[in-house]
């Protein structure tokens, strides 16, 4: 019992920094820029050695985009929790909005969609980050539609859209001058991706 109760104080201190690291880190990111901010100024806000830094994270990206990669867990778990019988799109669609939407009440949620809408190399980090577990939705795409992703190359493309197009475009749109939260601005991605993008061309 002794030991179980060290080992939980252990992870709970262990959980405690990682927090207070990422705080740090958005804060610091918010007053003086990603770029500008240094690896050494977000452990000093911590009061924690940069060695102490790299036990957490591997880089600034690292750190930044945390709460990034939270969230993609979070949809996929709400995706595979969703009612057997829904399509693809309608499924993944409840799945972001509804964590979006959640995510949205916090401050860090807020910072991040900041930082990355004047961030190119953050914007291009995150959807490098997303692309990496692309095999993973996909595993979850092809079980929804009952085929097998080796052999039927729809789970892999629906993939891509989800992890690559949809954030982006709505970052685009927020740079555009679009004011709406972020979960209504998911949903509409959704919309417009279930509705078909073979536009028609100009007439004339």
């Amino acid at each position: 019992m002794v030991n179980g109760g060290t080992d939980g104080l252990r992870e709970r201190k262990k959980r405690r920094t990682r927090e207070a690291l990422i705080d740090a880190a958005h804060t610091l990111f918010c007053e003086k820029g990603f770029e500008a901010t240094t690896i050494d100024e977000i452990a000093e806000a911590v009061e924690v050695s940069p060695r102490t830094f790299f036990r957490y994270f591997t880089s600034k990206e690292d750190v930044a985009l945390s709460l990034a990669d939270e969230q993609i867990t979070a949809v996929l778990e709400a995706f595979a929790g969703q009612p057997a019988g829904l399509p693809v799109l309608t499924a993944m669609r409840a799945a972001a909005v509804g964590v979006v939407r959640a995510y949205e009440a916090e401050a860090r949620f807020g910072s991040l969609q900041r930082l990355i809408s004047v961030s190119p190399a953050l914007a291009a980090a995150r959807v490098e980050r997303g692309a990496a577990r692309l095999d993973e939705v996909a595993r979850l795409v092809g079980a929804r539609m009952g085929v097998d992703p080796a052999a039927d190359p729809r789970p892999h493309l629906v993939a891509s859209v989800l992890l690559c197009a949809v954030q982006p475009a709505v970052v685009a749109w927020r740079a555009a001058g679009r004011e709406a939260p972020e979960s209504e601005l998911t949903g509409q991605a959704f919309d417009l991706l279930a509705a078909g993008l073979d536009y028609p061309a100009a007439s004339g």
